[in-house]
């Protein structure tokens, strides 16, 4: 890296660890207002406000990142344009995009980061947050778990059985109060387990149910035999596919599913209605689409930021945002779009990012030309 290449970094790494902090402070002030009553009333520990406060930050920074890249970029660039350091670097030989290599790499890495976020400790950490406040609120009258499922229905295809389960959590192995309905391929009922607890041990994939029986049925529904092991016993069921969290799959959110979650629930549920694994293919999709935004605002901010009037530098700085303003409200409209299955989910997730990166591509083009948007209106004498 030369010594150019180190200045403008220096000038853009400042305003941009500024504007994260400042969002980061705003963010965290109104999170106080909502939720320190909270915490002074259950007497809560430094230690479990600072925890609280931890987990909820990948997700923080997953939204402030792009838009510190914004206000650094058109801070960085439009204070070294007006005084003529980016003409200086331009004048020694090199190219425009030599010039902005720098912030196009810091594009690229903050992509990345975004990346690792999103893949897992993001989605995490809206339930992470939820089990927080919960230990910070619990107290000697215990309320249900927030993922605690009641009367939940499961049809797993691959096998032809179908569960119900009275009470259940994803993030446990144990189920209340099971019946599980085996059925051949012609839909007939050939056995029913019933159980007041079926518990799972993701090591073996052995379910063992207590306190149930078995009925087996012939093809006309006549009961052929019943094995009772109601007041003691155990069965154990071996190599099933199901697990607690993939019965209770069909209730759960996508946006706080992780990457991996989200292609296990495709590869398990494949069989599931399109119109049912549209959200998840789409929000797949945009676990892997939306960090590219923080390059697509390079290409955006850099090239509109390189002004050399104070009149060019404020119109310029006001399209930039509004740019960026526009790529937040098209990813919100496609991902809807997407979530509905009026668009391929794919082409929902990736579609704002190419439309956007194409006009930053656009200005990139402008700019090095040494031109801008308002000499495509202006007529040749």
């Amino acid at each position: 890296m030369s010594l150019l290449d180190r200045y403008l970094f220096r000038n853009f790494a400042e305003p941009f660890l500024l504007a994260v902090g400042a969002f980061l402070g705003i963010w965290l002030i109104f999170d106080l207002s909502d939720h320190g009553a909270d915490f002074f009333r259950n007497g809560a520990a430094p230690a479990q406000v600072g925890m609280f406060y931890l987990l909820q930050l990948p997700q923080i920074l997953l939204i402030a990142l792009p838009i510190a890249i914004l206000l650094a970029l058109l801070f960085c660039c439009s204070r070294m344009s007006r005084s003529n350091e980016i003409i200086s670097m331009l004048s020694s030989g090199r190219s425009l995009g030599r010039v902005l290599l720098p912030l196009f790499l810091v594009g690229v890495g903050m992509s990345g980061i975004c990346l690792w976020l999103n893949y897992q400790l993001a989605p995490r950490a809206e339930a992470a947050k939820r089990a927080a406040l919960e230990d910070i609120r619990r107290s000697s009258k215990q309320s249900a778990p927030r993922d605690q499922v009641d009367g939940h229905l499961f049809r797993d295809r691959l096998s032809g059985r179908t569960w119900f389960v009275r009470r259940l959590r994803p993030s446990s192995s144990v189920m209340e109060g099971v019946q599980i309905l085996q059925q051949d391929e012609q839909g007939n009922i050939t056995r029913k387990w019933y159980a007041a607890k079926a518990i799972h041990d993701p090591a073996t994939r052995r379910w063992t149910l207590q306190r149930g029986m078995i009925v087996d049925f012939n093809a006309e529904g006549e009961v052929l035999k019943i094995d009772n092991f109601e007041e003691q016993g155990q069965r154990f069921l071996e190599n099933w596919l199901e697990t607690p969290w993939r019965i209770a799959s069909s209730r759960l959110d996508s946006q706080q599913l992780t990457t991996p979650e989200l292609e296990e629930y495709l590869v398990n549920n494949h069989d599931f209605p399109e119109v049912q694994l549209a959200p998840f293919r789409t929000t797949l999709g945009d676990r892997w689409a939306m960090p590219w935004s923080c390059l697509v605002v390079v290409f955006l901010a850099a090239p509109l930021s390189i002004v050399f009037s104070r009149r060019g530098s404020l119109s310029s700085a006001g399209l930039a945002i509004l740019l960026f303003f526009f790529m937040l409200m098209s990813r919100s409209l496609f991902l809807a779009l997407g979530k509905a299955g009026r668009l391929p989910p794919e082409l929902a997730a990736w579609i704002p990012q190419g439309i956007f990166f194409g006009i930053g591509v656009f200005l990139f083009w402008l700019r090095s030309s040494n031109r801008d948007i308002a000499s495509l209106f202006l007529r040749k004498a």
